[in-house]
């Protein structure tokens, strides 16, 4: 899979260091997951839920929590935000992130 936005992990770690080793494992398996459908990406992250049409990955042991959307087509990962668990329950990035938005379309 190819992930898309990268720098937003080496943001989040630079204000939360003890991340860096947690979003780098993820983002190993990420690189190396050929996933085809939602039960292929759980079998990579058991954790991993769904809301609307992003994915939450749990980071470091739940401390933190990635949320993308994920392409199986293309195969690609977009991550779209890091946050840690506080900011998570605070719901907020429901809205930022447009998880209950239409996806969007494909260029012609």
């Amino acid at each position: 899979m190819r992930i898309i936005a990268r720098p937003i992990m080496r943001e989040f770690w630079e204000r939360h260091p003890d991340a860096k080793g947690p979003l780098l494992t993820w983002e190993k398996v990420v690189k190396n997951a050929d996933w085809e459908k939602w039960v292929d990406l759980r079998s990579s992250f058991g954790s991993a839920d769904r809301d609307g049409s992003c994915i939450i990955f749990d980071i470091g042991g739940n401390k933190y929590r990635l949320i993308g959307r994920v392409f199986y087509g293309n195969h690609r990962v977009y991550i779209l935000k890091i946050m840690t668990h506080a900011e998570y329950d605070r719901d907020r990035w429901k809205k930022e992130c447009g998880c209950h938005e239409p996806q969007p379309e494909k260029k012609s």
